[in-house]
């Protein structure tokens, strides 16, 4: 069987794929490390290094750059590509000074007050009040932990322009976003389709950043339909 490498976003471990995990249970699956290094390279390498020869890639907004990293250095190992709620732009100058508050934040203030901060960003405006959600999403930050977050901000401000290569892919490729990101905004991910030739783009309805978790039967029926594809994907 094929086998999945998961990359998840900032902040985020392998819980942001439980659900797709589940789904997936009959293939190898391997979640990615993105915790250790502070440049995408660095990251993309040590997941190459762990991943198996040739899989299937699937990385969600963070996860969706390294995904392109590895497109950029190892287009051959991947079978296919799903980038979900994420941006080929690199950051804008107002995303790297906010970026650089959140790591002064971290250093200065500690770390205890950030995955609050952050929460209300990462899901649906209708998902704001919801305590399990938001119990989740804090879970998985304080296991990512300070350190790791600062290392991964580090990667994000200094990542590069991916909408270049993004007409060399010639894997099947899906995006996905839902239809209130607003970290990735559903244009965004317009863009990387326009530019990704022969992708399929979905859009969720009733869906922020986090769509792995908040919408899980809409976004693994799209992932199922993307491990099927023989093909770079027709609109449908």
């Amino acid at each position: 069987m094929e086998p999945i490498v998961f990359v998840p976003g900032l902040l985020c471990t392998e819980v942001l794929y439980a659900p797709q995990i589940v789904a997936f249970a009959d293939r190898p699956i391997l979640v990615a490390n993105h915790r250790q290094h502070d440049t995408m390279a660095d990251i993309a390498s040590s997941i190459l290094e762990q991943a198996p020869d040739r899989f299937a890639l699937a990385g969600l907004s963070m996860g969706g750059y390294i995904a392109m990293e590895i497109m950029r250095v190892a287009p051959e190992r991947v079978t296919r590509l799903a980038l979900l709620d994420t941006n080929a732009r690199p950051d804008t100058p107002e995303q790297v000074r906010r970026r650089k508050f959140l790591i002064k934040l971290t250093r200065e203030k500690g770390f205890a007050k950030v995955p609050d901060l952050l929460y209300p960003g990462f899901v649906h405006a209708d998902l704001e009040n919801d305590e399990a959600m938001k119990a989740t999403v804090v879970d998985m930050a304080n296991d990512t932990g300070p350190e790791a977050f600062v290392r991964q901000l580090n990667a994000i401000i200094t990542r590069v322009d991916s909408r270049p290569s993004l007409k060399e892919i010639t894997c099947p490729t899906l995006v996905v976003v839902g239809d209130g990101d607003t970290l990735t905004p559903p244009e965004l991910s317009q863009e990387i389709h326009a530019l990704t030739p022969g992708s399929r783009l979905a859009v969720i309805p009733g869906c922020g950043h986090l769509s792995t978790l908040e919408a899980p039967d809409a976004v693994t029926a799209e992932l199922k339909a993307w491990m099927g594809s023989t093909s770079k994907f027709a609109a449908r």
